[in-house]
């Protein structure tokens, strides 16, 4: 009967949460299909992209992340039917997410000399430079992207970034033919195309969004008044209270990520490639659970309108164990299949690199027994994160995901990773550790907020 409970509202979250799956799996296709081509050119290759991925990545979560604040704002808005606020919100959302991709784009870019600083590979340092000056550019549209997407969310309209994404990974693909291997009139770039690509792709993916939402009626209201110029302090103070939280909620766990793939490129260059591999890979797995952490902001900050708490609850729950499910699914397909995953990323018949692909694959292979672990872990900490974001707790979050990813899961990964056998598989460890530890500690926070709110309501 209590499972029955939880298993009924399946189909309402998984059609909020499905459209955005869809859409984030695109969005992950994009650095996938980076990942695929760049590793048929070579290892070193392959972990140049990874080293100026791991910088993009870390602002890419700050931008991610604060706006996130837009979904729970404008959910709650949405349910009480204030279609002024709506608008407040959105406009200033989409505005501060410009500022932000700007910002964070002049960091990325300014961050270049800091390669040459942290212990890696010289000829990987060497491809990761010009690489990491183009694919910054990216920032830019992507951020803003989020703007419009986050404000879709949560209007329940998940659909519209889904279809951005996906037409988006098409654009990109036949890009990155053209730019990667020459074609007509294009010259043969190698892995510099793959940046030019991504960029190009994502100022389409943002023009896409924002003329879909424009054209149509019943969102074209939400484009009146529109002024770079006017400010709603207080709009400005809730968005970027909630947003800065959250958007170092995700900037610490991927700064963990992108720890080990710093602390695999001080190994060697085949456990820094091997890194790659089994990130994108599990990268790709956590795109589902990361529809459903939506899905729980949008249903959680729309209960959290309508004041019913008990729902509340039961909605997040049930997208919890809807995570779990899938999460378990995908940690059996990682041990069947991790001895044959890694071979998508290398090209055997590169007869330059095919004495590092052995080990790449043989590295790689373990990382994914390790990723197969922590599935369950990562999965519903994002799941928890959505459903605290719903009720616009960021906070206590932030402070949790701090301590779980740089306090526990980061030095175990230094110490097992640079100073016992383990190498690459000791880093994966340490990253266990620190999903896990967040997980927990999330489940504890929103079970102890959600039970406050039904019985201060019941009184």
């Amino acid at each position: 009967m209590q499972l029955s409970k939880y298993s009924k509202e399946f189909k309402s979250n998984l059609q909020l949460a499905i459209p955005v799956i869809l859409g984030m799996l695109g969005h992950t296709l994009v650095g996938i299909v980076d990942n695929v081509m760049v590793g048929h050119i070579g290892a070193t290759e392959l972990a140049a992209a990874s080293l100026a991925n791991s910088f993009v990545f870390i602002a890419m979560s700050l931008g991610i992340g604060f706006s996130t604040a837009i979904t729970p704002l404008i959910a709650e808005a949405d349910a009480e039917k204030n279609l002024e606020k709506e608008r407040t919100i959105f406009h200033h959302g989409l505005k501060l997410c410009a500022l932000l991709g700007v910002f964070l784009f002049t960091l990325i870019y300014f961050s270049n000399p800091l390669l040459d600083s942290m212990g890696q590979p010289k000829a990987v340092v060497a491809l990761a430079k010009p690489f990491l000056n183009v694919l910054a550019f990216s920032l830019i549209p992507l951020i803003l992207f989020q703007g419009y997407k986050q404000f879709a969310d949560g209007k329940q309209q998940t659909k519209i970034g889904m279809w951005a994404n996906l037409y988006t990974n098409v654009v990109h693909i036949l890009l990155n033919i053209v730019l990667i291997y020459g074609w007509w009139i294009f010259p043969k770039m190698g892995m510099l195309g793959a940046a030019y690509g991504t960029v190009i792709s994502r100022f389409f993916m943002l023009g896409f969004i924002h003329f879909s939402l424009k054209n149509k009626s019943r969102f074209a209201v939400y484009f009146h008044h529109f002024s770079f110029s006017n400010f709603n302090k207080k709009i400005v103070n809730r968005i970027v209270n909630l947003g800065l939280p959250s958007g170092f909620q995700m900037f610490f766990e991927v700064a963990l990520f992108t720890g080990a793939v710093w602390l695999c490129g001080r190994i060697n260059t085949e456990s820094q490639a091997a890194n790659q591999i089994a990130l994108s890979i599990a990268t790709f797995t956590f795109m589902f659970v990361s529809g459903l952490g939506v899905a729980g902001m949008v249903r959680v900050g729309n209960l959290k309108g309508q004041r019913d708490f008990v729902g509340l609850q039961v909605a997040a729950r049930s997208l919890f164990l809807l995570a779990i499910i899938v999460q378990t699914i995908f940690a059996l397909l990682f041990v069947v299949f991790h001895n044959y995953l890694p071979d998508l990323f290398v090209n055997f018949n590169e007869i330059s690199v095919t004495a590092n692909v052995s080990e790449v694959v043989s590295i790689a292979s373990n990382l994914i027994l390790i990723a197969a672990v922590f599935q369950l872990s990562d999965g519903l900490q994002v799941v928890v994160l959505g459903a605290l974001r719903g009720l616009q707790d960021v906070k206590i979050p932030m402070y949790i995901t701090f301590t779980a990813y740089w306090l526990v899961g980061f030095p175990i990964s230094i110490y097992l990773g640079l100073f016992t056998h383990l190498k690459a598989v000791g880093v994966w460890i340490g990253l266990l550790a620190g999903l896990t530890f967040a997980a927990l500690f999330l489940y504890i926070r929103f079970s102890y907020l959600s039970k406050k709110l039904i019985e201060n309501n019941i009184i």
